[in-house]
């Protein structure tokens, strides 16, 4: 996408707004989430005032699997992790599901967990969890991060590859990674998961301070930053509205030679 301000806000399924960070259950019965918006619509990810892509690197074209996030998840930035030594990116835990459908943008899937990866992007954690859709026709064959290695050989280390390479096209560094680029099995990363689903319940609740998150929701009925339907609905018409303002209304004359 070229339009630095095209939003994609989430309905739930009687048609009403909600936020994909706070009112999507991380537990069933990636465009960057806009964390800092309200109700966190997806948008283009944008850096030091340029639209941001993600390059492809020798021999990948683009991500090399569905790329998304957990919700109802935050990774502390004022937190040291114990296992990585470095404190958290201010993002949802993000997930690569190593299924074989290509999901579309903002596509809500039930995951199994199969593992993690402890990336350190920019002296960060930023953990890394590999799943697999639910809904995959060989899901039932993958429980475990061993099972990656069975099944997909070299899958594994060519996601290491991405992630250690992937900012090399924007003049940044090599990634590093906590225990030596080590994937951890599925009970680590549910410990992990849950930890940061913890760090989100205070977030949300106001126990600990969001800096420049945005925490509107309409579903945490316990949260000071809940709203109500019609709130949420008053937000994503403000929006729609300055973003025609912004870029459909023709400024000036209009000159009959000139395409807007």
């Amino acid at each position: 996408l070229n339009i630095a301000l095209l939003l994609f806000f989430t309905e739930n399924s009687e048609g009403k707004y909600i936020s994909p960070f706070h009112d999507i259950p991380i537990y069933a019965n990636e465009a960057e989430i806009a964390t800092k918006d309200p109700l966190n619509p997806l948008k283009q990810d944008i850096k030091k005032g340029n639209l941001r892509y993600v390059a492809n690197v020798f021999p990948h074209k683009g991500y090399i699997w569905n790329y998304g996030a957990i919700p109802q998840t935050w990774e502390d930035p004022n937190h040291k992790d114990s296992d990585t030594g470095c404190c958290g990116d201010n993002d949802p835990i993000d997930i690569c599901d190593i299924g074989n459908k290509v999901c579309s943008r903002g596509e809500i899937i039930k995951v199994k967990v199969l593992g993690t990866l402890a990336l350190i992007d920019e002296g960060e954690t930023d953990w890394k969890v590999i799943v697999i859709n639910t809904e995959d026709p060989e899901a039932a064959g993958f429980n475990d991060i061993d099972d990656v290695r069975r099944l997909k050989p070299g899958y594994l280390e060519a996601t290491v590859d991405w992630f250690k390479r992937y900012k090399i096209p924007d003049g940044k560094p090599e990634n590093q990674f906590a225990f030596n680029g080590e994937f951890k099995d599925r009970d680590f990363a549910i410990k992990t998961i849950k930890s940061t689903n913890e760090f989100w319940k205070a977030l949300i609740s106001k126990r600990t301070d969001a800096g420049e998150l945005n925490c509107m929701n309409t579903s945490v009925s316990e949260s000071p930053f809940c709203c109500s339907a019609g709130d949420a609905q008053a937000v994503v018409e403000s929006v729609s509205m300055s973003y025609l303002q912004t870029h459909l209304r023709p400024k000036g004359r209009i000159n009959s030679d000139r395409r807007h």
